[in-house]
């Protein structure tokens, strides 16, 4: 496809080129921003509808502010397509998410425009604070720093840390609430309903912005004398409108809502609280996909639609029926089945009902399902507390967003050895998705923890046997961790079966090299022993499928330990701490001496691509296997 010639948008590389136009030109720029995403994404898929709903803030504030000195610090990196544009990457634009291409969230190792990491949601308000505090002490007073949260990040707990000590540190920070009533499916809790009842008279605003000016400027506005007066007004104003603000009940000055989608106005008002002292937020009602009719209509499922006919809003959807079902989608469908059959079974989740599929049981049984919003530390103290009265939690996250919620499953879960299940989607590399989503490190972190069982299954035919054998009588906390994507098995139903815990399993015999693998990237160990098979003079390779990190399975080890003096593990995790780690301790403690070569994830952030480029890079290819077989 042709690449479309934008009249304004060609000529700004950098903000400071966007600053030179006028603001009557603005509408024009963010048309055309806007078109640029969605053509762009059409054909390299990525997250669309968050970066179309702030376009117009983009524009504004890279208008408004001299970028990159002031300090954007965004909130949920897939809001950011639009500030990458502007900030330098247009042309390389083309190139994002892809293996060497420029990075799926922003990096401040990128660009001096990106302030800090934002793959995961709810720092920006605690991060910004940062960035305003240390501008103060190193005495950059002409500094601003602004925050931008959204997309539901303002229901994680962080985020409320972060304004707890907004309210109580010196700051003149600026934080911009982009409400759109939506995290990735649609917003839940209180939050999300005190943002929808939330209502300030305009008028009342600039008339009490222009009293302020004039205090300040006459002398009688000090610091004590403002939060004096902010309490007083704010009385005053919740006995009229019969409604307390709680920002500015945290001493946070309040503004809005106003229209997200007017870049004008949004000018004026940014202007307008540019230089005013003290914590400030600014609420702004904006629409999920706005301005292209698709990502209107659905927005959950054009939040990353993949590929697109940008014209007609087609998606480029492979219905091959003998494709295997994706491992989140047998989760789904199992756990229903498995809740038909147990009352006791409840499912949670952190705001991703459909990414886990658990919207296929919260279809049927709306009562015994919760969506949290984005609060994983919650999802499991909650999911704790009910285990501790007799339910039986399914706590579905994705491995790199349960890293938020590590001493919960220490303190809550796994100290009273309650039953809960813990689901861990997107385990080992996700792909495009990049360094902040990988779902690297949750093997190694969990298997010094006391209680837990720590499982992976092969196979879409072992995950629900997992499932089903977690959820029998005195099972304690037990993790099943599985990847992103589809599986192997076109039929994937089977009937359920306890598995024993602690148990692995032989897939096959051999008498030079035992390979010892866990989860799904055995099958990659199994493709490589049946390619090697057909060399002459190959090695004879043994490979057992271990099932479980935690209990390991000790008599596998002591077969593998008397029969084998050359060994392999290959995980998809953490080559520091997880099962490779695991065996060598093992071997150690009991006396065995083999060499043992780990195959795993480098003691380094690794970067994004798609699944099969990041295998062989990092060596979990067959290819690479069949190498480490032959150099051992």
């Amino acid at each position: 496809m042709e690449k479309t010639e934008f009249t304004l948008l060609n000529k700004i590389q950098y903000p400071e080129d966007l600053r030179k136009l006028s603001v009557d030109d603005l509408p024009q720029v963010c048309k055309e921003l806007r078109e640029d995403i969605v053509e762009e994404v059409a054909v390299n898929p990525g997250h669309l509808a968050s970066s179309l709903g702030v376009v117009e803030i983009t524009v504004a504030l890279h208008y408004v502010y001299n970028t990159p000195e002031d300090r954007i610090v965004w909130d949920v990196g897939h809001q950011a397509y639009g500030h990458k544009i502007l900030t330098g990457r247009k042309d390389q634009f083309c190139t994002n998410r892809k293996l060497g291409g420029i990075k799926p969230f922003p990096s401040p190792t990128e660009s001096e425009y990106d302030t800090f990491a934002c793959g995961h949601a709810s720092n920006s308000v605690s991060a910004a604070l940062g960035m305003a505090v240390a501008a103060k002490l190193e005495g950059k007073s002409d500094r601003h720093v602004v925050a931008v949260i959204g997309d539901g990040a303002l229901s994680g707990g962080l985020a409320f840390e972060g304004l707890n000590n907004v309210s109580s540190s010196p700051n003149d920070l600026l934080i911009i609430l982009n409400d759109n009533n939506m995290s990735i499916d649609r917003s839940v809790g209180g939050m999300k309903q005190y943002l929808l009842n939330l209502s300030t008279n305009e008028t009342y605003n600039a008339l009490r912005f222009k009293a302020s000016r004039w205090m300040h400027n006459k002398g009688i506005l000090n610091e004590d004398r403002r939060k004096g007066i902010i309490r007083l007004s704010n009385a005053v104003k919740s006995a009229i409108s019969h409604q307390q603000n709680i920002f500015e009940g945290m001493n946070i000055r309040y503004f809005g809502p106003f229209d997200g989608h007017n870049v004008k106005e949004l000018v004026r008002i940014l202007r307008q609280m540019k230089d005013m002292k003290g914590p400030k937020l600014l609420h702004l009602h904006t629409q999920k996909g706005h301005g292209y009719a698709p990502a209107e209509k659905d927005v959950t499922t054009w939040h990353a639609p993949g590929k697109f006919n940008p014209d007609t809003g087609e998606r480029l959807v492979d219905n091959d029926p003998n494709k295997p079902q994706k491992y989140q989608d047998v989760f789904g469908h199992t756990l229903l089945e498995l809740a038909r059959q147990n009352d006791k079974i409840v499912g949670v989740t952190p705001a991703m009902p459909s990414g886990c599929s658990m919207n296929i049981m919260m279809k049927e049984m709306p009562e015994r399902t919760f969506d949290v919003g984005i609060a994983e530390g919650h999802a499991v103290t909650f999911s704790g507390g009910m285990a501790k009265d007799g339910l039986l939690p399914f706590c579905n996250i994705y491995s790199a967003f349960a890293q938020r919620s590590f001493d919960n499953i220490i303190h809550d879960v796994a100290l009273l050895n309650l039953n809960v299940v813990l689901c861990f989607d997107r385990a080992g590399l996700v792909g495009e998705d990049g360094a902040t989503h990988h779902g690297a490190f949750d093997l190694a972190a969990l298997r010094p923890i006391p209680n837990l069982t720590i499982s992976s299954p092969m196979d879409e035919h072992e995950l629900r046997r997992l499932m089903y054998t977690a959820q029998l009588p005195d099972m304690g906390p037990f993790v099943i961790r599985y990847p992103r994507g589809g599986g192997v098995l076109h039929d994937w139903r089977c009937p359920f079966e306890k598995i024993e815990v602690g148990t692995g399993r032989k897939l096959c015999d051999g008498s030079d090299v035992a390979v010892l693998s866990i989860g799904p990237i055995g099958n990659n160990v199994t493709k490589a022993i049946a390619d090697l098979s057909s060399e002459d003079g190959a090695p004879s390779v043994a490979h057992y499928d271990m099932r479980f990190l935690k209990p390991i399975d000790e008599k596998i080890l002591e077969e593998v330990g008397k029969k084998f003096t050359r060994i392999i593990t290959v995980e998809n995790g953490a080559i520091k701490g997880g099962l490779g780690s695991a065996v060598l301790e093992w071997m150690n403690d009991h006396g065995f001496q083999p060499r043992v070569k780990r195959l795993g994830l480098p003691d380094s952030f690794v970067e994004h691509g798609t699944v099969a480029e990041l295998h062989k890079i990092v060596g979990l290819d067959p290819d690479s296997i069949i190498k480490a077989v032959k150099e051992i």
